[in-house]
């Protein structure tokens, strides 16, 4: 029968300084922290909450074994997490006042208007909702 009833998914990504990302998902896109860990003061894991959609990050170094700059983000550009929201103009409006990078709007040939932004590390998200097709 395989896999059943499966519910959500809850990706995890490798970054490169958790405290730049978790601010960064916490002040521009207003994810809540709703859980970490955190021993000795050193930011290892954070679970990140915003409506329905959850996310994890992961320290991909230890505080004391990370490089002075992050590497190329090989691969990251093959790979885009899509959240259903409301109002994804509004959002746009949004996050153009703020430090991120978010491409124009747009309608894809499906029926979803979208935009994308760049986190810190890299990793593509893209905001959508389903709109009427155009006539």
């Amino acid at each position: 029968m395989g896999i059943q009833n499966v519910q959500t998914v809850t990706p995890l990504l490798q970054v490169y300084d958790m405290r730049r990302s978790v601010a960064w998902y916490r002040d521009v896109l207003g994810f809540q922290v709703i859980s970490r860990y955190e021993p000795d003061g050193h930011l290892h894991w954070a679970m990140l909450q915003l409506g329905g959609a959850v996310l994890m990050l992961n320290a991909r170094y230890e505080d004391d074994e990370r490089p002075p700059a992050p590497p190329a983000a090989q691969g990251r550009e093959d790979t885009t997490l899509f959240f259903l929201c409301e109002n994804v103009d509004a959002a746009y409006a949004d996050l153009r006042a703020k430090p991120c990078q978010v491409r124009a709007l747009e309608t894809a040939f499906y029926g979803m208007r979208q935009m994308e932004v760049t986190d810190p590390d890299g990793f593509q998200l893209c905001f959508q909702h389903p709109v009427a097709p155009e006539a």
